[in-house]
């Protein structure tokens, strides 16, 4: 820590929520002391649209709090900033001394002032003009852009103090996780459904989630493969549960009884059951799939029609829309894509039929599917799957 360094903190969406601000400005400083706990003891305190997070001691890390702050849902935007007495002078002085580093490296630079409080002498015209003429003064690499500058310095004149800083950091945007409700994500380890948890975690949801595998079709190196994509997302979404579903005699009675055709959506319904009961018992209030509309088989409106009506819970898809590109670069963005294609075995392409029907009737699926009773194998499916915790801390 150097210069009694602070982070400032906008809410971004959250300003936006009237009535309810209150509760989401709560969960966020939450989520946010949860995630700073193991970098340094911090104080977190809200005022005027911003919050504030203030070192304690000298072993608070700011430089971990910064990166750990990108990755909390319900932040817009954030900034490193220094404390200044309410007076140009001292704001001038402070200016040159803890914006050095980044003033010395760059061409163009511009001041925004902001004044909250207006008992303050001068206006944010003024604040501007003698703080670039001062910054002119002692960086002679620098000239003034007001359009595109490389560095923006901003002085925050507050009703209770004054505070420089230099360039914004990107947040992750979004709610805060907790304030959307909870769901249950089905996870495989492809591209799509990190992301689609990914999503639906930036809209406030809390996420468990629920794999599917068919050993010895599929292999310990596939499990951990999804338990890593997890790992991956975690620190977005929050720590979850894994509920790691065996399906194999459940895909075996599929092949042994069911039209080949129907192989797949008559899977893809049971799928849907399991995790449905599995989200009743966890509290869970949707069900989430990484499904994109068109990419396969089992994703075309019919095929997803025939999918919904085996569950009473909503079926919410957050990548319904989009094409595999851009689901391509939000997994490249949150650092799952190279995991997801590692070419390990998937439950999903096991027994996949050679010509799946793309447009299925709901009567003749629900005909061949009631050909056997499946309650005993899904209660047995549910009885026997292992709990996998996902970023938890070793003591929970």
């Amino acid at each position: 820590m150097k210069n009694n360094e602070i982070i400032l903190i906008k809410i971004g969406e959250i300003a936006l929520k009237g009535l309810n601000r209150r509760m989401f400005e709560d969960v966020l400083k939450k989520n946010i002391k949860r995630k700073l706990k193991k970098i340094g003891d911090f104080k977190i305190k809200y005022a005027q649209s911003t919050m504030y997070i203030v070192p304690k001691d000298e072993d608070a890390d700011i430089e971990k709090a910064v990166e750990a702050l990108k990755k909390v849902f319900g932040i817009s935007a954030f900034a490193k900033a220094i404390e200044a007495k309410k007076d140009i002078d001292d704001i001038n002085q402070k200016t040159v001394e803890y914006l050095k580093e980044e003033l010395s490296g760059c061409k163009t630079f511009k001041v925004e002032a902001k004044r909250s409080d207006k008992s303050f002498m001068m206006k944010s015209p003024e604040i501007c003009a003698v703080c670039g003429a001062n910054i002119l003064e002692n960086f002679k690499n620098l000239a003034v852009d007001v359009h595109n500058p490389d560095v923006v310095v901003t002085v925050e004149i507050r009703d209770f103090g004054a505070y420089i800083r230099g360039s914004k950091i990107k947040g992750a945007g979004g709610l805060p996780v907790g304030t959307g409700g909870k769901s249950t994500i089905l996870i495989s380890g492809g591209i799509d459904s990190p992301v689609a948890a990914w999503m639906m975690a930036k809209r406030g949801v809390k996420l468990n989630a629920v794999h599917f595998a068919s050993p010895p079709y599929t292999s310990q190196r596939a499990l951990k493969k999804v338990v890593d994509l997890l790992e991956k997302i975690a620190p977005y979404t929050g720590a979850m549960k894994m509920y790691c579903v065996e399906f194999t005699r459940i895909q075996e009675k599929i092949q042994e009884c069911c039209p080949e055709e129907l192989f797949t959506i008559i899977m893809r319904r049971l799928m849907m059951t399991i995790a449905e009961k599995i989200a009743i018992k966890t509290e869970s209030k949707a069900l989430i799939t990484g499904e994109s509309l068109g990419q396969v088989a089992s994703q075309t409106i019919d095929a997803m029609v025939c999918t919904d009506q085996a569950v009473s819970m909503p079926v919410f898809r957050p990548l319904i829309g989009m094409d595999k590109e851009e689901i391509v670069s939000i997994s490249r963005q949150i650092d799952t894509f190279e995991l997801s294609i590692q070419p390990y075995e998937d439950c999903c392409t096991v027994f996949t039929p050679k010509h799946p029907k793309l447009k299925p009737v709901l009567k003749y699926v629900k005909r061949a599917q009631e050909e056997v009773d499946w309650s005993e194998l899904i209660d047995q499916a549910i009885d026997e799957c292992e709990v996998i915790k996902i970023g938890y801390d070793k003591k929970q």
